[in-house]
């Protein structure tokens, strides 16, 4: 099975090809460029740089949010409209799950947050076992405080994963100092990974069944939904 991976939930924008034995090719960029211009010509350059087509895809892996909205809803949109005119299997995944594979070889606890801005975070609580990275805590948007102060009661140690270390990381320094902050080469969440993870899921039914994970409203929804309940 062929499995083509798309992230552009954040910053980071990444594509890859996998087999279940073998990654045969990943894009990753990590600058501040629209990646609604370049995640289709990127998906194009890595189905033919690993000599392949989009005939002989099998399945779609898109990381679903949360994170940048824009960012959610071109990568699911895009692996939508792949899915549904090549008739291709899609299966969503969570993109804090996906950078939460980088700690696979940490004995604790796993932390991977994207900044959410005015304090928060969106941020999950991971942990390996048996060589599988599983799910201790669901996915949340939180306050980055309220989240350490939490995280401070547990007895493990604590691997932080994150591209946002500058926003937090005298906080985490200051609550918890003896945790351990990702090192850069770990901090950059992989399509491939995404495309692992892929083969372990059942596709979605239904490639309309694929929805973003954005964890809270955008600003303009709340706006729109403050204002209806003053109408009333």
């Amino acid at each position: 099975m062929n499995i083509l991976a798309i992230d552009s939930s954040n910053l980071v924008m990444g594509v890859a090809v996998s087999t279940e034995t073998k990654v045969l090719g990943e894009i990753i960029t990590n600058v501040k460029k629209n990646h609604s211009i370049r995640l289709m010509p990127a998906i194009e350059q890595i189905i033919r740089d690993v000599d392949l087509t989009l005939d002989q895809i099998d399945r779609i892996a898109v990381a679903i949010g949360p994170g940048s909205y824009t960012g959610v809803r071109i990568g699911v949109t895009i692996a939508k409209t792949l899915a549904w005119t090549a008739n291709k299997e899609i299966v969503g995944i969570s993109s804090l799950e996906a950078l939460a594979q980088n700690g696979i070889h940490f004995n604790g606890l796993i932390v991977p947050f994207f900044d959410a801005r005015r304090g928060q975070v969106y941020t999950g609580l991971y942990q390996s076992k048996d060589g599988k990275v599983e799910c201790v805590q669901e996915d949340r948007l939180t306050m980055m405080k309220d989240w350490l102060a939490e995280l401070k009661k547990c007895q493990e140690s604590i691997l932080f994963l994150s591209n946002d270390f500058d926003k937090h990381e005298a906080l985490i320094q200051e609550i918890l100092p003896n945790s351990v902050i990702g090192e850069a080469v770990y901090n950059n969440p992989r399509p491939s990974e995404i495309a692992k993870l892929a083969f372990t899921r059942e596709p979605s039914k239904d490639v309309h069944h694929v929805v973003p994970s954005y964890l809270r409203l955008a600003e303009a929804e709340s706006k729109w939904l403050e204002k209806q309940v003053n109408k009333k």
